[in-house]
């Protein structure tokens, strides 16, 4: 019975690596894909510090899953003194996912993040304090967060988010929605083109909330003439 059991686990195992190693290979593929300044997958696998650092999650978070204990933790912070990125082991990433050039990102112990998700250098999934339990975002598929954006707190990001350079979002945000400023603010243009945030197209929301308050301004001044 005992024999049954062990040669069930490990088969589980056999099959949960075999899934490691397909999820990997998408990793590579979506890097290809998405960013132009790769010309082949040589160079992604040597080269790419955002792929050395999800590399060293997967295999973090497949042993923390197996209860193996303190290794997980220090496979990540390798991983962080040598790319620069900090991915706590008992984060959840699904597939497809890309972080771009990758200095300075930091993803949280209770952070859990969709498929096909990409996010730039600096961008911090972090916590707000020295809460318990759920702390960090939850954030949907298909979603990108700009450089230096920071996503604080057990909130989440809808499916087809684009969250701007530098934003600080502290509150949900629905599906197919921009998010730009501090703190973070919605803004109904769309500023993408197939998952592509367009940085150089990004409204100012102050500046659009001053044109819809001097627009409403003229028609009220246009009401009090007539």
């Amino acid at each position: 019975m005992q024999e049954e059991k062990f040669e069930e686990k490990e088969k589980k195992r056999g099959l949960s690596i075999v899934r490691g190693i397909k999820t990997v290979c998408s990793d590579i593929k979506t890097i290809y894909d998405k960013d132009p300044a790769a010309r082949n997958l040589f160079e992604i696998i040597l080269l790419y510090p955002g792929f050395h650092a999800l590399l060293a999650y997967r295999l973090a978070h497949k042993l923390t899953k197996w209860r193996i204990p303190f290794v997980p933790r220090l496979i990540s912070q390798a991983a962080r003194f040598f790319t620069g990125i900090e991915i706590h082991p008992r984060a959840k990433i699904g597939k497809n996912f890309f972080i771009d050039h990758g200095m300075g990102v930091v993803i949280g112990e209770t952070a859990v993040i969709g498929d096909d998700v990409l996010i730039y250098q600096g961008v911090t999934l972090g916590g707000t304090g020295k809460d318990t339990g759920k702390r960090h975002p939850t954030v949907g598929n298909n979603v990108t967060v700009g450089a230096g954006a920071k996503v604080l707190g057990n909130i989440t990001i809808g499916d087809y988010t684009n969250i701007g350079a530098g934003s600080v979002v502290i509150d949900n945000v629905p599906e197919h929605s921009t998010v730009v400023g501090i703190p973070g603010r919605i803004v109904q243009q769309r500023v993408f083109i197939q998952g592509q945030l367009l940085h150089n197209r990004i409204p100012d929301p102050i500046k659009c909330e001053l044109n819809r308050l001097k627009y409403e301004l003229q028609e009220l001044r246009a009401r009090v003439e007539d």
